[in-house]
């Protein structure tokens, strides 16, 4: 099989040959079909997360076919279509697992960093955590839910119910996000680069009431806000924009430094929350609810062996959508 493999941190990926793996116990072997590129696969490439499993395969946006089933695996047929995201594995032995908050496990590893993800023309996952991908979207289409969607879609359950939402950062995630949001009846207010009027322009046609530089106050107060963009900067300046009681939601697994800020903008019981990973309960909510919303994606489609083309076209702000690697 061939896969585009970490050799030296913040080098381009290496093309390589390994041997298809074999499912263990809990496992399955999956045939990738499609893997969408996301933010923390620059974060991982680039060298910015710690210890990454050596020559890791990375890509946690996978949508492929059961191949092949390990022992004990009774939930999951041989050729169903499923999504693979971050979330690889958890202990289900510790308090967070057995309390429903499996993405704070301590022993937790994840699909592209600490295991082999889907940058590859073959994945081995834990079938627990492989999720039915609804009929109504293409293996392409699909793959940026499993990360730009469940992220943001736990983004927004823990902005809380409020109807004016800001979001700082338009990009896959956020062009999913908006949908859901919308489809539940609050106001967008959409905050860019300064000086962007394009992205500007495209904040608005996706239904934001509102776009403007994220140094600026919007028009109203909000009731939260979500940070997709990893500037720590923009912290202080969220909270400034949500109103007392207000939330802002940090979406990156990593951020720059947040600067030093005056008490007072976050008195009145403002909170700042990040937004760690998954749950399966994230998954199989989100899953059943894009489709009926309906949630559509913005993809474009690179050959696997043209991995470094898309992560570059994503670390210089090329891409409106998502790009989406399809093994041949």
């Amino acid at each position: 099989m061939r896969v585009m493999q970490i050799g030296e941190a913040g080098k381009p990926l290496e093309e390589a040959e390994r041997q298809r793996p074999e499912p263990g116990p809990g496992e399955v072997l999956v045939r990738v079909h499609a893997c969408a590129v996301c933010r923390t696969d620059l974060h991982v490439v680039d060298g910015d997360l710690p210890a990454p499993k050596p020559h890791v395969v990375p890509g946690h946006e996978v949508v492929g076919t059961v191949e092949a089933v390990g022992s004990g695996v009774t939930e999951l047929a041989m050729g169903r279509r499923v999504g693979v995201p971050w979330l690889g594995w958890t202990c289900q032995e510790c308090r967070y697992c057995r309390e429903g908050q499996e993405n704070l496990c301590p022993e937790a590893r994840f699909t592209g960093y600490t295991l082999d993800g889907g940058y590859g023309d073959y994945l081995v996952a834990d079938a627990r955590y492989c999720f039915p991908i609804p009929d109504f979207y293409s293996d392409e289409e699909a793959a940026p839910l499993l990360c730009a969607g469940l992220i943001g879609y736990r983004c927004l359950r823990m902005a809380g119910e409020g109807r004016r939402l800001g979001l700082y950062g338009f990009g896959a995630a956020a062009l999913i996000l908006i949908q859901v949001a919308l489809w539940q009846g609050r106001k967008i207010y959409g905050f860019v680069r300064p000086g962007d009027e394009e992205a500007k322009v495209f904040a608005r046609s996706l239904g934001a009431v509102w776009a403007g530089d994220s140094n600026e106050l919007p028009p109203e107060e909000l009731d939260s806000a979500i940070l997709f963009a990893p500037v720590g900067d923009l912290v202080s300046l969220a909270l400034r924009a949500v109103r007392p009681g207000g939330t802002v939601v940090c979406g990156g697994i990593h951020m720059s430094d947040i600067p030093s800020f005056p008490y007072d903008i976050l008195w009145r019981e403002k909170k700042v929350v990040s937004v760690a990973n998954l749950t399966r309960r994230d998954a199989l909510e989100f899953l059943d609810l894009a489709p009926r919303v309906p949630v559509r994606t913005s993809v474009r489609t690179y050959p696997l062996e043209a991995a470094n083309e898309a992560l570059s076209d994503l670390r210089e702000g090329r891409l409106q959508g998502a790009a989406v690697l399809v093994p041949r």
